[in-house]
């Protein structure tokens, strides 16, 4: 039984196919067609934190790469929830917030590694400063593309940081070697993971940011679906903090 497991056995992550990519969306999308409405609340809630942080003159752009990827892991948690209960509690866009203070730096160090990948390309690319000006006229449409790609890219090794931190409560440092362990059991289906997302992603940016309401909730569904697949997590791992 799953309750017998060890930790170290129930969470150790499984080599799949590159065709699960597409059932971890198609799961997502069932999951978003229970509550579209609540869902769209929440990624509207998501995006417009978001979107105030970085209009925020001084720290806003700074608190916004440090609290913005803990409230997306809110999305995680209503997932998770929609499918165990069948309610999606709006409530849980805060959920991430009363994890403990190494689970949050697991989060948030791995958003960081992203941002970090961003910039660095947008500056080698174009000579861009994406802290001190992200709107500099250098930021051409496909400049932008091309720092979402590596960007994209860069998350597919830590894009099981926040599940592994929330639900297998795993600490810093195993929430690190628990993403890695399963990127590289599974490249290619989280290689395919990752540009499906980004499709989905440019369609949100070109419909005026509007569409992210919507492609929020179903990346972070997906990113659900994908971790609860590959580890096949016991039952009473499903309990966040």
């Amino acid at each position: 039984m799953a309750e017998s497991l060890s930790p170290s056995v129930a969470f150790a992550p499984r080599a799949l196919p590159p065709s699960r990519a597409f059932a971890w969306f198609e799961s997502a999308m069932r999951l978003f067609k229970r509550a579209p409405w609540r869902w769209c609340v929440l990624g509207f809630i998501t995006l417009a934190a978001k979107l105030a942080f970085e209009l925020m003159p001084g720290i806003g752009r700074a608190a916004a790469e440090v609290i913005v990827p803990v409230i997306e892991c809110g999305l995680i948690i209503g997932a998770s929830q929609l499918e165990r209960r069948g309610k999606l509690d709006l409530r849980c866009v805060w959920g991430a917030f009363r994890a403990p203070p190494p689970a949050l730096a697991a989060i948030v160090v791995s958003s960081l590694i992203v941002s970090a990948v961003e910039i660095s390309f947008a500056y080698a690319l174009a000579g861009v400063n994406l802290l001190a000006d992200p709107d500099d006229p250098r930021v051409t449409a496909g400049v932008a593309l091309a720092v979402i790609g590596a960007g994209s890219l860069a998350s597919l090794p830590f894009v099981f940081v926040p599940p592994a931190a929330l639900f297998q409560r795993a600490g810093f440092v195993g929430s690190f070697a628990a993403s890695l362990r399963g990127f590289a059991l599974n490249a290619t289906p989280l290689l395919l993971f990752g540009l499906i997302s980004l499709a989905l992603a440019v369609v949100g940016l070109l419909s005026f940011w509007v569409g992210l309401i919507a492609v929020f909730p179903l990346l972070a569904a997906a990113n659900y679906a994908a971790w609860k697949d590959i580890y096949t997590p016991p039952v009473e791992a499903f309990t966040a903090y």
